[in-house]
């Protein structure tokens, strides 16, 4: 057997999952870790022996193990694969170069790596750390912790008072100085979660060769080489050093969240504020996310007692998804008990999800970030080796093992699944689109205060039917009053010297100018009474007093133009849905239409689809269906209104069957009936839009 390389070193591991020792095998040179069973430990131990036959009987000797040629072979296999042996031979020697020739990667691939990830080792921190850890021993005393979980309870229980003030003060946070402040917040909370891993990993030990900065898809993220936690036997300590970096930053929370509660407002408070949110934020959902290779996968891979766990779980799911859809009866790759290994797969599958929407959220981000030609370079980059590269490989297993097929159980079924998806996908069973509306009375009418008033009489109560022209409320203006006496005064006066016209000379004189200002005073008054019989509010047709304001009672004081109650026929309505340019196809005048509300008021409300806008609407003029208010409808609030960030059509819903009008606007969803049409082709439409849109054709 080739010898094994000298300067490899073997420590003892943690307990596996099912309880068997493990040891764990160091490669300096590349400073890797790997974890090794019983059966291979005892055959690596006595590898110096020379041959399979000798390590055989030497393991019988002295061990319960029943091992054979196989076995040793394996293991082997393994450290070849590695490249743990002593290359003694040319053969061996050129082995290893083609080794190295295969995995060095071409020009174009090795620049694709080096975008979506590398490092920049910054700093050796043995000594910075030697002396740094005798001044942070109480860090790692229980007591410290103890201490800090009462100033984490008073912390929120003094936010829990100004709830409403922490979360309002963050959304105030925008532009330039909100960024660099955010920015800067982020940095000290990642400076401290760092150097909460290396303090840990040197208080067990452990050596921290490296710190510096990650570049992940051209983003900063700082890092600490720990791998030595693995030569620690203790899983309490790996699993401390794991989250360590994470407790730093929760301890920098705390402090940040409780200062914002006690100091005043300035500068200072600004500044802790966005420490305490941001570093809540960033740690929560982040670095405790076990779906990327963050904190909080190692700690979990280190709880559960399974290292390597996504790419463990991984193999197990693929395997799972061979075995249910082309019935393979491949041997899995490695044995656990029926309930772990029903958690793996769920993990694997729950992993795969999350990196899904991950991804393609990264790939949305690249494509922004930069000039459009680039970002769409980089796009397809991301969207080809995270999402299409992995399905492809797949893909190509199964075009190669496609001898290794026969009809069974699992094949029926998947052909059936198939074909259902691809019917699903390429038939046009698809007629009827959802789109966001808003439905209203047929006819409705809110009543306005005509001037600046005083509320003498209200002669109707909220949701009283009232009959056309019925008076509803008295307003009373001193002002308009005296304005009116006066007007009369003068009108009068005015009519009586044109009157005596002919007998005053001075009168004379004056000629049609007389005339004249007695008609203006005329108009006047006739302006002012009209004013006058306003303020005597009637119903514009019979309906029901709906929406009625808190001002109008008697006795308050109302402004020109201020609401005071709404007036809606008893029966009918009539709506407006939006759509977008892909879903005006197949709309016609006439076809049915169906609304059903946010809230399930009024169930289904059947409708026929009216009028359609040719135009897409510069501005909504529905701000129940805006984003900046909790609507379907992504906008941009401007200084003209809120203008749509899609092109949007309107498309008004007549001849609605509701037998009782709603009491006011109700936001939902219209199914609008139009042109049958498949999946794929709805897909290749919008995605030409969307092209179109870009490229600005």
């Amino acid at each position: 057997m080739p010898p094994l390389r000298q300067e490899l070193t073997l420590h003892a591991g943690v307990a596996q999952a099912d309880g068997s020792p493990s040891w764990t095998l160091h490669d300096p040179s590349v400073n890797r870790f790997y974890q090794l069973g019983w059966a291979s430990f005892e055959v690596i131990q006595r590898w110096r022996l020379g041959s399979v036959a000798r390590v055989l009987d030497a393991v019988h000797a002295t061990t319960t193990l029943q091992l054979t040629a196989d076995d040793v072979d394996a293991v082997l296999a393994f450290l070849s694969r590695h490249q743990l042996l002593v290359a003694a031979t040319a053969e061996q020697s050129d082995g290893l170069w083609q080794a190295r020739r295969a995995s060095r990667p071409s020009g174009a691939m090795w620049l694709l790596k080096n975008y979506l990830f590398f490092r920049i080792p910054l700093l050796r921190p043995e000594a910075l750390l030697q002396r740094l850890l005798p001044w942070c021993g109480w860090l790692f005393q229980p007591r410290f912790w103890w201490a800090m979980g009462g100033v984490l309870l008073l912390a929120l229980a003094l936010l829990s008072r100004r709830w409403d003030e922490f979360t309002h003060t963050f959304s105030a946070y925008a532009g330039l100085s909100a960024a660099i402040g955010i920015g800067a917040s982020l940095s000290l909370a990642k400076i401290a979660h760092e150097l909460g891993h290396a303090l840990a990993a040197r208080r067990f030990g452990c050596r921290v060769p490296a710190m510096g900065v990650a570049f992940l898809v051209m983003m900063p993220v700082l890092y600490t080489d720990t791998n030595e936690a693995w030569k620690l036997r203790s899983r309490r300590q790996r699993m401390l050093i794991g989250g360590a970096g994470m407790l730093a930053e929760l301890l920098l929370a705390v402090w940040a969240t409780l200062l914002w509660c006690v100091l005043p407002d300035g500068p200072v408070r600004a500044g802790a504020f966005l420490l305490a949110s941001t570093t809540w934020l960033a740690t929560l959902a982040v670095n405790a996310s076990p779906f990327m290779r963050f904190d909080g996968y190692f700690l979990l891979a280190d709880y559960v007692g399974i290292p390597n766990l996504h790419g463990r779980a991984f193999a197990l799911a693929v395997w799972r998804l061979r075995q249910c859809l082309l019935g393979l009866d491949d041997p899995a790759p490695e044995y656990f008990a029926p309930a772990t290994g029903r958690r793996l797969i769920m993990f694997a599958w729950a992993t795969w999800l999350y990196r899904l929407v991950l991804f393609l959220s990264i790939a949305l981000l690249v494509y922004h970030l930069f000039f459009k030609a680039l970002g769409l370079l980089l796009l397809f980059v991301e969207l080809g080796w995270f999402i299409v590269r992995p399905v492809a490989g797949e893909l190509r297993v199964w075009w190669r093992r496609r001898a290794e097929l026969a009809w069974c159980r699992e094949t029926r079924r998947s052909a059936v699944m198939l074909a259902a998806l691809l019917a699903l996908v390429l038939l046009p069973w698809r007629g009827e689109q959802a789109a966001p509306a808003v439905l209203g009375a047929l006819q409705s009418q809110g009543l306005y205060a005509p001037a600046a008033a005083e509320v003498e009489l209200v002669l109707v109560r909220e949701g009283q039917m009232v009959a056309a022209g019925q008076a509803l409320a008295r307003l009373r203006s001193p002002t308009l009053q005296l304005q009116l006496a006066q007007a009369e005064v003068r009108e009068r006066q005015l009519g009586w010297q044109v009157a005596q016209q002919a007998f005053h000379s001075e009168w004379q004189q004056q000629g049609n100018v007389l005339q004249r200002q007695w008609q203006a005073a005329q108009e006047q008054l006739a302006s002012l009474r009209q004013q006058q019989g306003r303020l005597a509010v009637q119903a514009p047709f019979a309906g029901r007093v709906t929406g009625s304001s808190d001002a109008l009672k008697p006795g308050t004081v109302v402004a020109e133009g201020e609401h005071l109650l709404d007036v809606i026929a008893p029966a009918g309505a009539r709506g407006e849905a939006y759509v977008g340019e892909e879903g005006l196809a197949g709309l016609q005048p006439g076809q049915a239409a169906r609304f059903v509300a946010d809230g399930g008021q009024h169930g289904v409300v059947r409708c026929r689809i009216g009028a359609i806008d040719g135009l897409n609407l510069p501005v909504l003029e529905q701000p129940l269906l805006a984003s900046t208010y909790g609507g379907p409808i992504a906008v941009e609030a401007r200084e003209r209104g809120l203008v749509p960030q899609s092109a949007i059509f309107r498309v008004r819903l007549d001849a609605c069957d509701s037998a009782r009008a709603p009491l006011r606007e109700m936001a939902g969803v219209a199914r609008l009936q139009g042109e049958r049409h498949s999946l794929l082709e709805l897909g290749l439409s919008r995605l030409a839009a969307v092209v179109r849109r870009e490229g600005g054709l």
